[in-house]
């Protein structure tokens, strides 16, 4: 008996994020912050604002600023209610940002009862199943004593940011099953949870409500809960996708292949297939040729219900490089006689298109034909995905070829700072004179060697170094394991006539001389800039929370002005604690003593902070810290 094409949750978010290929997804719905009418009546702790503060050293100082789009939960009266959505789900795709006070915990509950910790974990070694991203322990007062919370899953690292800052969670989640009965056949669980950009759990079951759930009983749906009794939290760009059970299905699938070299589909019409064969899987599964072949899939496809949907369609097998006169192949994707999606193979291999379809069975066929093999496309896989209302994005055929599992390659910072020279991507541009530094405490970053550009920062374990040495290390790329902060990457020190001079986007003057390695094992980058001298340092303090970042400049005959360039962002807001918080609360700025920066408008609409290089003593010295 032929099996219907479906794919679990978990067999979803597999593939979606190992299989390399372009991808288009239908937009989120949204929670209206503009007021509170998209959840159900509760406390007056519960506010709609414009702006937050909460200070990074003190807990009970916030203050907001009158608005919309951000939800906070102000404690500072006697209301302490939880929130729910008036929205109900069952599985559900949910993003959003989040804000921690000082000391703070909160929490998300799916359904109101199973829980995304929210904590204050700013610099916590040592992550729990109380700290931020924790699936919070379930609790049974019968157990001993010490026993009665269980099954608690810690983040699988700390990628916390400090108090006063914005942080993103992305979290999927499949709600428990029920047979036709009401009885669980299978448990909740969370496919996969990411904080600040970084995976911290993936396939984690929930045999249960966690603790202080809203509901001890299980359903197949349930609202949202935001806990209101513990601590102060804002929250804002709350959206989701919502899905039913019920999935797309290919079933009856029939391959008519062709052998040779064809122009158009529609040379299939002429000929008879030289074999004609039932199969399971979306692809060209027929015995002959790799390189010179043609096939034309019919099937029915179930529709689980009515509206728009999005299909992505990918053959693989033809590359980037084909030319446009000389193509390698081509495809067409019909549903109801319909004809969606039509790759030329002419500009690229991938066609998407966003349609109404109706509910119920249709008829589907996929042609399509490959002329020619090609070094680094000699696959035949076809990809098609689709995703509509209450339908996750699934993939309508499975890997055929899975990689070989290769462990690993990691390089952690144990005992003392960790160097690594070698290429890495910055804002999607390969810097191949590079070298990243990890610190025991998890503060890591990159600079440009080259350039003189300090390209990047992260919280978490330092890096994978796989693409490097797996293989031939093709790509030789070390990719951050943490939680990543690009910065701009523009030269850090420069020459100006004066301070509304443009900031350069490179440095004619600047002459990289290597770097020596200081006695805690930390690089001392040194280089000319001009008649001048550099040497700049970089150093985690306080126990990891800050990176304090160091020029000493000897202009020597220089004569010319030097500046510093701190931070750019879309706006750099002076905060009441006097830390200076940059592009959105992303991270903080701290300036020693009495220093007083320029804060300017550049030409891209964006703002600029820039510190003066004064010598004294023929001896220039500029210092700041970033704190997230």
């Amino acid at each position: 008996m032929q099996r219907p094409v479906c794919w679990s949750l978990l067999c979803l978010l597999l593939y979606t994020f190992s299989v390399s290929a372009q991808t288009n997804e239908l937009p989120y719905a949204t929670l209206n912050l503009q007021n509170l009418n998209d959840f159900k009546p509760t406390g007056g702790n519960w506010k709609i604002v414009g702006d937050v503060f909460y200070d990074i050293n003190k807990n009970g100082k916030a203050s907001t600023k009158a608005g919309t789009s951000i939800l906070v939960n102000d404690l500072s009266g006697k209301s302490k209610d939880q929130l729910f959505t008036k929205m109900e789900h069952g599985d559900l795709e949910l993003e959003l940002d989040f804000m921690m006070e000082k000391g703070s915990n909160s929490g998300i509950y799916l359904q109101s009862r199973y829980e995304i910790q929210l904590f204050d974990s700013w610099g916590e070694k040592d992550p729990k199943s109380v700290d931020c991203g924790s699936i919070y322990e379930r609790w049974d007062e019968s157990r001993p004593e010490g026993r009665k919370g269980y099954e608690g899953h810690p983040p699988s690292q700390n990628v916390s940011k400090a108090p006063g800052l914005w942080q993103h969670f992305k979290i999927v989640f499949r709600a428990p099953r029920f047979n036709e009965k009401g009885e669980k056949i299978a448990n909740a669980k969370f496919i996969k949870v990411i904080q600040n950009g970084v995976t911290i759990h993936e396939n984690i079951e929930v045999t249960g409500p966690t603790r202080a759930a809203a509901f001890q009983d299980e359903k197949p749906t349930g609202p949202l809960m935001i806990q209101g009794d513990h601590g102060p939290v804002a929250i804002r760009n709350i959206k989701y996708k919502a899905y039913g059970i019920e999935p797309v299905t290919l079933t009856k699938l029939t391959l008519k292949a062709y052998d040779g070299k064809f122009k158009s589909v529609d040379d299939f019409n002429a000929l008879t297939p030289k074999r004609e064969m039932p199969i399971e899987i979306l692809a060209h599964q027929a015995p002959g040729s790799r390189d010179n072949f043609g096939g034309k899939i019919t099937g029915t496809i179930h529709i689980p219900r009515a509206g728009q949907y999005l299909l992505n369609l990918t053959l693989r097998f033809i590359p980037n490089e084909t030319l446009p006169t000389n193509p390698n192949g081509a495809g067409e994707l019909s549903i109801a006689g319909k004809k969606l999606l039509t790759i030329t193979g002419k500009d690229n291999n991938f066609a998407t298109i966003t349609t109404n379809l109706e509910a119920g069975d249709f008829p589907f066929e996929l042609a399509y034909y490959k002329n020619f093999g090609f070094w680094y496309a000699r696959s035949n896989d076809i990809q098609l995905t689709i995703e509509g209302p209450g339908v996750q994005y699934t993939p309508l055929n499975p890997v055929i070829r899975i990689e070989e599992a290769v462990s690993q390659i990691k390089e952690i910072a144990t005992n003392e700072p960790v160097m690594q020279r070698g290429f890495v991507n910055h804002h999607g541009i390969k810097h191949t004179h590079t070298i990243s530094v990890g610190e025991p405490n998890d503060a890591n970053y990159t600079v440009d060697l080259r350039k003189g550009e300090f390209l990047q920062i992260w919280r978490g374990d330092f890096l994978d170094t796989t693409p490097m040495w797996h293989g031939r290390g093709e790509t030789q790329l070390s990719v951050p394991l943490g939680s990543v902060i690009e910065l701009p990457g523009k030269p850090s020190l420069t020459f100006l006539t004066d301070q509304n001079a443009a900031w350069p986007d490179s440095n004619a003057t600047y002459t990289n001389l290597g770097y020596d390695v200081d006695k805690s094992g930390r690089p001392v980058f040194k280089y000319t800039l001009g008649g001048a001298n550099v040497r700049e340092s970089l150093a985690s303090t306080d126990e990891g929370r800050k990176l304090a970042h160091s020029f000493t400049v000897t202009p020597g005959s220089e004569t010319k002005e030097i500046w510093c360039r701190v931070a750019e962002g879309k706006d750099i807001t002076v905060l009441p604690n006097g830390l200076y918080a940059i592009n959105d609360k992303q991270y903080f700025i701290e300036l020693p003593g009495t220093a007083k920066p320029v804060i300017r408008n550049t030409a891209q609409n964006t703002k600029e902070m820039l510190l003066p290089v004064k010598a004294t003593n023929n001896v220039g010295v500029v210092t700041y810290s970033i704190v997230w």
